[in-house]
């Protein structure tokens, strides 16, 4: 059909990505980029991709993302992204795998634990 499909996923945030030839427009969950990832920082993001595979432009971006924030759904198209573009064409895949995009970045909140205030830090202690 002239499309690729990807998942991405990052924190608690899963993407669904498609990605087909076109003039570099972004749609996330039905909204344009800029107006569903209104920081800069997140667009950057988004963008990371284009930029090292050298295909900025190039491609219509159409993605629906659920669950976690919006720095970890950022974080999420930016995977769908990636493997989408490595599916579409593989002679792209170097680039994005020296820059470490096809790889699920694996860092989640630890848990809380029993005894303790959060994760990690306890109660605060009284000598006296």
């Amino acid at each position: 059909m002239g499309r690729s499909y990807a998942t991405g996923k990052r924190k608690d945030a899963v993407a669904r990505v498609w990605i087909k030839p076109g003039s570099g427009k972004v749609t996330v969950n039905g909204k344009e980029m800029n107006a569903y990832f209104a920081r800069p920082v997140l667009q950057m993001i988004l963008r990371q991709p284009f930029d090292v595979a050298g295909v900025a432009d190039q491609f219509d971006v159409m993605a629906t993302v659920k669950g976690g924030g919006l720095s970890g759904q950022a974080g999420a198209v930016k995977h769908g992204i990636s493997k989408a573009l490595q599916l579409y064409d593989p002679s792209l895949r170097s680039a994005l795998k020296a820059a470490g995009f096809l790889t699920r970045d694996s860092r989640v909140v630890e848990r809380k634990k029993f005894g303790k205030r959060k994760a990690r830090r306890s109660f605060q202690f009284s000598k006296r």
